[in-house]
């Protein structure tokens, strides 16, 4: 018999998560903590958290220990191939051999990948685009520190590079067991200086990575609870931990709704939010929260005539009482419910509304191909280059509705100059 014909998931795989400390105080234990991973001699990996003392803060706690640190600082949001290899070379230089890493996910992804780099003598990183390209399964431990609740790197199999060495940039994602986190140390008080706008853009990337799940073609019975308890733990605590950065309760409640959600999504599956958002900051360098939220309600219409039940329960998830409706009624209060959720957190409606006021950077119309100097306009050119981008993301096969360049462009059109 062909098992592929009964469905196009048919053996469903757990993917393994690492070991985590969660709460106040649990970040005061990484010395400890690295010293009985064995750590002689350590790279931080941060993009070195400008405003803040925690580098500096972790530093001290490690080499209290007795253990040597060397800093790598330079990795980039959307962490670039070069930012893998630089860090590799300093690692290498430097007679390394451990990891840690500080901040959110382009940090953690960066050290991720530099891990699969040293397991294989200095490999490029874009050698392993996919799925569980690593033909040394062992490489250096590592400790991941979350700043930032959001894309649960720390948790999850998965590490996201932009290759910047072809004539378009190219966003893509790296399956690896291999790649998973010796220890995951999470502190909700390591996230009160987290920005108001990153706060919220980071937790519309939860928001995602536990409504994918739940409507995935993978359908994943493990993942099922967990999604719908991080959407009920975001719609109750993201307003607040945007606007009240110091309320613990609001922070604890964004940094369960992460690690939760990183448990769903990584045997589970993705779609093309992800998939959108990957393709998005691939040409405009832009915030993968922010890519997220702006996709988030252009995506769920697409999906929900085939997920109506689900996305009613994800709907109930998000406080929307049933009084009598039905799964399609409750499924379109619940878009409304994400919509609102955007609106009170701030996040622009399309990617034509981010301006240089709040976002500095990454405007239509500024931004360049990683090595082309072409402009981006958001033209009907770069609508094209997008959709196909979207359709080659390792993400797309997870998406519940059949995606074709016909079917998924005027989504992208949309999240780029539609309005909600």
């Amino acid at each position: 018999m062909d098992v592929g014909r009964l469905s196009d998931f048919p053996i469903k795989e757990f993917h393994p998560i690492p070991r985590g400390l969660m709460g106040p105080g649990a970040y005061e234990l990484i010395g400890v903590e690295a010293k009985k991973l064995g750590f002689k001699k350590t790279l931080i990996m941060t993009s070195g958290l400008k405003g803040t003392d925690i580098i500096e803060d972790i530093k001290g706690k490690v080499e209290y220990q007795g253990i040597e640190v060397v800093v790598y600082d330079k990795v980039e949001s959307n962490p670039k191939d070069y930012n893998v290899m630089d860090a590799y070379q300093l690692y290498s230089e430097n007679s390394c051999d451990s990891f840690i890493s500080i901040g959110g996910g382009s940090s953690h992804d960066a050290c991720k990948a530099a891990r699969i780099v040293v397991a294989h003598d200095g490999r490029n990183i874009n050698e392993f685009e996919g799925f569980n390209k690593s033909e040394n399964p062992v490489n250096p431990p590592h400790i991941a520190v979350s700043t930032t609740a959001g894309t649960g790197a720390e948790t999850s199999w998965a590490y996201v590079i932009t290759d910047t060495t072809g004539d378009e940039p190219h966003k893509y994602v790296g399956f690896d067991d291999a790649s998973v986190t010796s220890l995951a140390l999470l502190d909700p008080v390591l996230y009160y200086d987290c920005p108001e706008r990153f706060t919220a853009q980071c937790g519309f990337d939860v928001l995602a990575h536990a409504s994918e799940p739940y409507v995935s073609r993978i359908d994943m019975p493990p993942s099922l609870g967990t999604a719908l308890k991080v959407i009920e733990l975001t719609n109750e605590h993201l307003r607040r931990a945007t606007y009240e950065p110091r309320n613990y309760e609001a922070r604890s409640g964004m940094m369960y709704a992460q690690y939760m959600a990183a448990q769903a999504f990584n045997s589970g599956g993705l779609g093309i939010i992800h998939s959108i958002s990957h393709a998005v900051s691939a040409f405009y360098d832009s915030h993968h929260g922010l890519n997220n939220a702006i996709a988030l309600p252009r995506v769920w219409e697409f999906n929900m005539p085939v997920h109506y039940k689900r996305f009613a329960d994800i709907a109930q998830a998000m406080g929307v009482e049933r009084n009598g409706k039905t799964d399609v009624q409750m499924a379109e209060a619940g878009l409304d419910a994400a919509i609102q959720l955007l609106r009170d957190v701030g996040i622009p409606e399309n990617f034509s509304q981010v301006n240089k006021e709040t976002y500095p950077k990454n405007i239509m119309g500024e931004g360049v191909y990683a090595n082309a100097g072409t402009q981006i306009k958001g033209d009907a050119a770069d609508i094209d280059r997008i959709t196909n981008h979207v359709l080659g993301d390792a993400c797309t096969p997870g998406n519940p509705r059949e995606c074709t360049f016909e079917s998924v462009r005027p989504v992208v059109e949309h999240c780029i100059h539609g309005n909600l």
